[in-house]
């Protein structure tokens, strides 16, 4: 079985800038990491490739600029088969639909049996890749995985995180799933597996490899686009409600809240 994951480097969420006049995040000189969500994805393909045994491998997938070689390399070092980079100026600015038709394009190449994705990118919290992925390909997904209970050739029975609970689902085989934190524990990298993720070929594949033409792809191909991206400002202080009882102090916040106009 050959399964294929999808994942995302992201700039890490405790230092992240905004340019106030392009409404872009500003990578220069910001720690980037694999999306979390992916991660645990990263798990679950090495996971099943050895559940499904000889035969099967896993191979991680990402589009971006050269630099992502590093994200694909930790993928490596931590049990992935292989990986491949997409890369190519045309791709720059994409929107959900764009990456996931980028990604779709070069999934009809490597043929995988199955393709797993977090369930979303915690910098742009969509969720819409994996399934727009699902689209392009016309193969059934099922969302917020879980488990993966059973997995054969042709099928896999997941349970999927509902509102109300865990859904059972029987899924049909060429399929796309995204996965939740909750499916597993992300292993560490082995000195084996740096060692093999540093001698590791990353192919990288471009535009004309993927068959694509330009303008369905990049900020060209993209329905959709960012008006405006900004931090919110720093909340003020607020205010200590006076009294030494709790009917005190409530009498106190009713009072400011009728000034405000609250009721």
């Amino acid at each position: 079985m050959h399964i294929a994951v999808c994942i995302k480097q992201v700039p890490d969420t405790t230092d992240v800038r905004i340019n106030p006049e392009t409404n872009t995040l500003i990578r220069d000189g910001v720690a980037s990491i694999i999306n979390p969500f992916d991660v645990c994805a990263i798990e679950e393909g090495v996971r099943l490739r050895d559940r499904v045994g000889e035969g099967s491998k896993t191979t991680v997938v990402s589009m971006g600029p050269p630099q992502v070689d590093a994200a694909l390399r930790e993928a490596i070092s931590v049990g992935a088969d292989e990986a491949v980079l997409l890369s190519d100026r045309a791709f720059a600015g994409a929107d959900t639909w764009a990456t996931s038709l980028t990604l779709a394009a070069a999934m009809k190449i490597l043929k995988p049996d199955l393709i797993l994705c977090g369930k979303q990118a915690i910098d742009g919290d969509t969720a819409q890749v994996g399934p727009g992925i699902a689209c392009h390909l016309d193969w059934p997904q099922a969302c917020y995985v879980a488990k993966v209970a059973e997995i054969a050739s042709g099928r896999a029975v997941v349970e999927c995180l509902m509102d109300t609970g865990r859904e059972t689902l029987e899924v049909e085989l060429p399929a796309v799933f995204t996965v939740v934190s909750e499916i597993n524990e992300p292993r560490l990298p082995s000195l084996k597996g740096k060692m093999k993720a540093k001698k590791a070929d990353i192919q990288v594949l471009n535009l004309a490899a993927l068959g694509l033409v330009a303008e369905a792809v990049g900020l060209k191909g993209s329905p959709t686009c960012v008006n405006r991206i900004f931090s919110p400002p720093r909340r003020a202080g607020g205010e200590i409600a006076p009294g030494e009882t709790a009917s005190e102090m409530a009498k106190f916040a009713a009072a400011r809240m009728k000034e405000w106009g609250v009721f």
